[in-house]
C-alpha cells in the first residue's frame, strides 16, 4: 500500500522537516512512546464449530480469480495514472501458478506485475491459517526495499476498485519487518484498533498496543496502517506460519503464534456517511514486487476469538 517513502516523493518540504513532523503527529494521536514492548501470548483459542474447507487443493487455481494492474507499477499511486489496469488476464501462468517448492505443492506469486489472486468464497466467521515465504526475487519500484506482500480479507466490491490493483478490504500485511500490521485498503473501508507512537518505524509511527489509544484507521489520514506489536516473522528462506481470526466486524492478526495485532469495528462508509459493519468477504492474495509462496491454506468455522493477553514475566 502507499506508504512514507511514496509520500516522500511527491512532498516539497525537507524530508527531515517531514519526518519530525509526523512524529509529532503521532505523539498527537498515540501519546508518548511506549517505555517497554508488550509480550503478548493468545488465549482462549476457539474450537473449530465445524469442518475444515481448503482453500488450495495443492493442484490448480480453479477457486481463484486474478486481476492484475498496470504493467508499470510505478505508476500505480498517480492521479492520473494515463494507462488502464491489465485486469483479468487470459493467462495467469506467468503470474500465478501451482508449482513444487521443498517437497510439496505451493501457490506461486511472482510479484513483477501488481495483483491479485482472490478466492472465490464469501466467508465469515473463521479461523485462517496459511504459510508463506519469500522467493529469491523482487521487483522495481519496490526492489531497494523490504520484501512485500499481502493477505487481504473482508474482501467485496470491484476488481481493481483501489489503485486500479485491488478490491477494498482490510488487509494483513506480508512485508519483511512489520508482518501482521494491520492496513485499510481502500478508502470507504473503516477499522478500529489501539495503538501507541514509535517514533523508531517509518509514518505515520503508530505501533499496535494492548491497552494503548483508540485510532480509527482511515485511508489518506496518518492512521491509515497500525504497525505489528513486535515482528515475528523469521528469516527470509524459512517458512512462516499466519493466523488470522475473524469474527464479524472483529479480527486478531498472529504471527508464528504470536499475536500482533487486533481491529475492531470493522465497517464500510456508505455515501451518506452511515457506517456499516463489514462482518464478511473473500480472501485476497496480493502481488506487490515481491515473489512470494503460500502453502497449506485452511478455513475452519469459529464462533468466538481468541484473547491477547500480556504475559507476566
Amino acid at each position: 500500500m502507499f506508504g512514507y517513502r511514496a509520500f516522500l516523493a511527491v512532498c516539497v518540504l525537507p524530508v527531515a522537516a517531514l519526518a519530525q513532523s509526523s512524529i509529532e503527529q503521532a505523539r498527537a494521536i498515540g501519546g508518548e512512546p511506549a517505555t517497554a514492548r508488550q509480550r503478548l501470548v493468545l488465549t482462549d483459542l476457539p474450537r473449530a464449530t465445524g469442518k475444515t474447507m481448503t482453500l488450495f487443493d495443492g493442484r490448480t487455481l480453479d477457486d481463484w480469480r486474478p486481476w492484475l494492474g498496470y504493467a508499470d507499477p510505478a505508476v500505480t499511486y498517480q492521479g492520473n495514472p494515463g494507462s488502464k489496469p491489465i485486469g483479468a488476464p487470459r493467462s495467469r501462468t506467468g503470474d500465478f501458478a501451482v508449482r513444487r517448492v521443498d517437497g510439496g505443492p505451493a501457490i506461486w506469486i511472482k510479484g513483477e506485475t501488481w495483483g491479485s489472486l482472490v478466492h472465490r468464497a464469501d466467508l465469515g466467521n473463521y479461523h485462517l491459517r496459511l504459510q508463506y515465504k519469500w522467493g529469491a526475487r523482487t521487483w522495481a519500484p519496490r526492489d531497494r526495499q523490504p520484501p512485500n506482500n499481502g493477505l487481504l480479507y473482508h474482501t467485496h466490491g470491484t476488481p481493481g476498485d483501489v489503485f486500479g490493483t485491488w478490491q477494498p478490504s482490510l488487509e494483513f500485511e506480508i512485508m519483511k519487518g512489520s508482518t501482521g500490521m494491520a492496513v485499510v485498503v481502500g478508502g470507504k473501508v473503516r477499522g478500529r484498533t489501539t495503538v501507541t507512537s514509535d517514533p523508531t518505524i517509518i509514518a505515520p509511527h503508530l505501533r499496535f498496543r494492548v491497552g494503548g489509544r483508540p485510532v480509527d484507521m482511515v485511508n489518506g489520514t496518518p492512521t491509515w496502517n497500525v504497525e505489528a506489536a513486535t515482528d515475528a516473522e523469521r528469516p527470509i528462506g524459512q517458512w512462516n506460519t499466519l493466523d488470522l481470526y475473524v469474527l464479524g466486524d472483529r479480527a486478531v492478526h498472529v504471527v508464528n503464534g504470536i499475536p500482533v495485532a487486533a481491529v475492531t469495528d470493522i465497517a464500510t462508509i456508505a455515501p451518506d456517511g452511515t457506517r456499516r459493519p463489514l462482518t464478511h468477504g473473500q480472501i485476497q492474495l496480493q502481488s506487490e514486487g515481491a515473489e512470494t509462496w503460500f502453502r497449506a491454506m485452511t478455513i475452519e468455522p469459529i464462533a468466538s476469538l481468541p484473547k491477547i493477553v500480556i504475559a507476566k514475566d
